[in-house]
């Protein structure tokens, strides 16, 4: 990440004084290094641009392309989406969502009960003490129920993207707001009659999360207590 990171800021450097400064301004939360998001990228060469033809230089439409050009290459740099992981789905043998790895920055319910660092406990849309008993939602009402409350809640800012749908499965990765930054998080109705559905949040970079994947599970479980939900043994 260090090597990144000077690549980085020698690429700002070659770009404009004013883009470095505007890039040092920002701190990222899962690295070492900073970067101006792609809107902020384009503000500065627009005023950069205007600032030259109020002191009387004249400005090209190829010099304004070229700039863009420049702006819009940095944005890419400073986009740390990552790549998709290859093992997300539902497992064959046994049939569950897949376990973290090491790092703190992942939860799941495939994890085992003794490890706090990475467990949380699945969900239930028919809870025994709640709608459960009065008036069961089936699971097709449960998936439309969660998918309305995915596209609407953004926790810390992170925009949500669906990937994949599926009657039993949905997948949906969120991105933040400044750097790009991607997480995965899925959501699975396994098959039986007990109402549950589990789930796996986890960032695709970076070693801690700042607890944003415990933080967003939260938000979503939140919202979907108004429609009954309850997370099972809590």
């Amino acid at each position: 990440m260090a090597s990144l990171c000077v690549s980085l800021e020698a690429a700002s450097l070659a770009s404009s004084a004013t883009l470095v400064s505007s890039s040092r301004s920002l701190v990222a939360a899962r690295s070492a290094c900073a970067a101006p998001p792609a809107r902020r990228l384009s503000h500065v060469v627009a005023k950069a641009s205007s600032d030259e033809s109020s002191d009387g230089k004249a400005t090209t439409r190829r010099e304004l392309m070229l700039r863009s050009s420049s702006a819009a290459m940095l944005a890419a740099l400073f986009h740390f989406s990552g790549t998709r992981p290859s093992f997300l789905g539902v497992t064959r043998d046994p049939p569950s969502l897949a376990l973290c790895p090491a790092s703190p920055n992942c939860i799941s319910t495939s994890e085992e009960i003794n490890d706090p660092g990475h467990y949380v406990p699945p969900w239930t849309y028919n809870p025994e003490e709640g709608r459960g008993r009065k008036s069961p939602a089936s699971k097709e009402q449960a998936m439309e129920e969660l998918v309305a409350v995915v596209t609407s809640t953004k926790p810390d800012g992170f925009t949500p993207t669906i990937i994949t749908r599926k009657p039993d499965y949905l997948y949906v990765e969120y991105e933040s707001p400044l750097m790009g930054y991607v997480d995965d998080v899925e959501f699975w109705f396994p098959s039986g009659n007990r109402s549950l559905v589990e789930y796996r949040s986890a960032s695709r970079m970076g070693e801690s999360d700042l607890d944003a994947n415990r933080k967003r599970i939260k938000a979503l479980r939140v919202e979907l207590q108004k429609y009954g939900w309850a997370s099972v043994g809590y």
